[in-house]
């Protein structure tokens, strides 16, 4: 049987049902901004271990770079509820902003370049 695939707004839903059980909510903007800061941090420190020389040691648990991707993501989430901000609309914005700025920013597959077109 095949998942469904969530969209950013179910996810988004899904998180603000969560956050909502609890008396405290949302965070302000600053301590959600740490907190994401602490989470890429771990995601970086997870990344060395795995791609870089840095070994863990033996007594360290093991980790993953998809949980610690995943913990960065439900904390933009998060912080994104807080501000009331449409994770999909703002995807939607930048991927026209890249789709636009970078299309001839890197060597492209298909050879072509900005004075052919």
């Amino acid at each position: 049987m095949q998942e469904e695939q969530q969209t950013l707004a179910a996810m988004q839903q899904e998180v603000d049902d969560y956050i909502q059980q609890f008396k405290a909510g949302y965070f302000s903007p600053l301590a959600l901004m740490a907190r994401i800061t602490e989470e890429v941090g771990e995601l970086a420190r997870e990344v060395n271990h795995t791609y870089g020389e840095k070994q863990k040691k033996a007594t360290e648990a093991p980790n993953s770079v998809a949980e610690e991707l995943g913990d960065v993501l439900i904390n933009t989430i998060i912080m994104a509820n807080a501000l009331e901000i449409d994770l999909t609309s703002v995807f939607e914005q930048n991927m026209t902003k890249f789709q636009r700025r970078d299309h001839y920013r890197f060597e492209r597959i298909d050879g072509r370049t900005k004075d052919e077109e």
